[in-house]
């Protein structure tokens, strides 16, 4: 392995210029190079906007981009758009949609859209004196604000409370300013941001007129936990109905074991950060194929699923008059303009290929395709065993790293129809090929 160097102005080389640096520590440089010329677009217009998204970019690293289509959600048909490399999560989410859709697919529950922003302060002198200048100075801060809220305004978005938070028990002299934001369709990070900001100038400089030196502004920013922008997605049907998720089980046995499943993920934090996962797989592929934010998305559930002090299982599941309900409940917030929505192309024509929707809509979608998932993902662990689809789709993934021909292709797919997959096996049945 070369050793790195401290590389000085990095940032200020061109793109050629950097791509070659960064060979002098490969094996291979002009291989190296070869392969980001490869994956950048021909099309230098559009690579130049794609570099625009991120710093210091050398070119594009492709995932694909496929569809899970029949997801029926609250009687509304869509294709939902995924972008994903794991192999099974379109496979997963595409089954899960046939197998709901006769039976009324998805439906929304219940749905809140409102966002949280924090200005994080010390206050040096007493309680009463903080309690009486917020008082004073709370009415004044809409006007102060509204050359940034009143486009949001227009739109029905805009602050909706504002709340003094006394949080000396965590830390001495912490204080808190909470803001409450309805967004509309935006995902609105910027704008929550700039109207802290300007919140928190405009505190700063009153308490310096009142109360100088007696406040000390730490930040203002928003907050991705969300708890009050969430969506709760169910599907339902009747016991009996699924007796067709397995040959083998009646649908009563199904449910039961299903449920015991959930249970489990519910009590034991292991099993409980992999069903999570489970769900994560069929979201994150409609946020990024949208344009939205996966990562906040992410760390926004795993902190709900630990709100009560332990990590538990986002879903939910009832055996209540012979009805089987599977209930998901997530925080999210996204968007639908602004933002990577308008700039990536594809971005752009996920959002078109959806209907257009706006921001709760594709909360929707987006909480159906984790649900879907995860009832996938369960529905296979209590029957077949996980790896039984997963490795079948994984075949070609296999087939492909180790250089097979298209005869022998076609071959291993007909002899591993049957066969258990592995890397070994398949290793072995070519070499029994060639």
């Amino acid at each position: 392995m070369k050793k790195s160097n401290y590389i000085e102005g990095f940032s200020k080389l061109s793109r050629n210029e950097k791509a070659a640096r960064m060979g002098e520590f490969m094996d291979n440089p002009s291989n190296y190079e070869n392969e980001l010329q490869k994956y950048r677009f021909p099309d230098e217009k559009l690579q130049q906007q794609f570099e625009q998204f991120s710093e210091n970019t050398l070119s594009n690293f492709h995932i694909p981009y496929g569809i899970a289509p029949n997801f029926l959600i609250d009687g509304n048909l869509y294709h939902i758009p995924m972008v994903v490399e794991e192999s099974s999560v379109v496979a997963a989410a595409s089954k899960s949609a046939k197998f709901w859709y006769k039976k009324g697919g998805f439906q929304t529950v219940s749905i809140k859209t409102k966002k949280k922003g924090q200005i994080h302060f010390l206050w040096k002198g007493s309680k009463e004196a903080l309690y009486s200048f917020f008082n004073q100075i709370k009415p004044l801060i809409p006007e102060k604000i509204k050359t940034i809220t009143q486009s949001m305004e227009k739109r029905g978005g805009g602050v909706k409370s504002i709340e003094l938070k006394d949080n000396t028990d965590q830390l001495a002299d912490y204080y808190e300013l909470d803001l409450t934001f309805e967004t509309v369709d935006s995902m609105g990070a910027n704008f929550i941001n700039s109207v802290l900001e300007k919140t928190a100038f405009f505190l700063k400089e009153e308490a310096e007129k009142r109360y100088p030196d007696d406040m000390e502004i730490i930040m203002s920013i928003l907050s991705n936990f969300t708890p009050e922008s969430m969506v709760t997605m169910k599907v339902e049907c009747n016991i009996k109905d699924l007796e067709e998720a397995d040959p083998h089980l009646t649908g009563r046995q199904f449910a039961e074991k299903f449920r015991m499943a959930v249970l489990i993920a519910e009590k034991n934090v292991s099993r409980a950060v992999t069903h999570n996962k489970g769900i994560m797989n069929g979201i994150d592929p409609v946020v990024i194929a949208t344009g939205n934010d996966f990562r906040a998305i992410e760390a926004n559930a795993h902190a709900y699923a630990s709100k009560n002090g332990s990590y538990k299982s986002l879903t939910t599941i009832s055996l209540d008059n012979n009805v089987f309900r599977y209930e998901l409940s997530i925080p999210l917030t996204v968007g639908t303009v602004g933002g990577l929505t308008n700039l990536h192309p594809l971005a752009a024509k996920s959002l078109e290929l959806l209907g257009n929707p706006g921001a709760e809509e594709l909360m929707k979608i987006i909480a159906a395709a984790g649900l879907a998932n995860n009832f996938g993902a369960v529905r296979s662990l209590i029957t077949t065993g996980i790896q039984k689809g997963h490795m079948k789709l994984h075949l070609d993934n296999i087939l492909l790293s180790l250089n097979a021909t298209p005869e022998q292709t076609e071959k291993a797919k007909k002899h591993f129809k049957n066969n258990t997959v592995s890397v070994s096996e398949v290793k072995s049945f070519l070499n029994q090929q060639s």
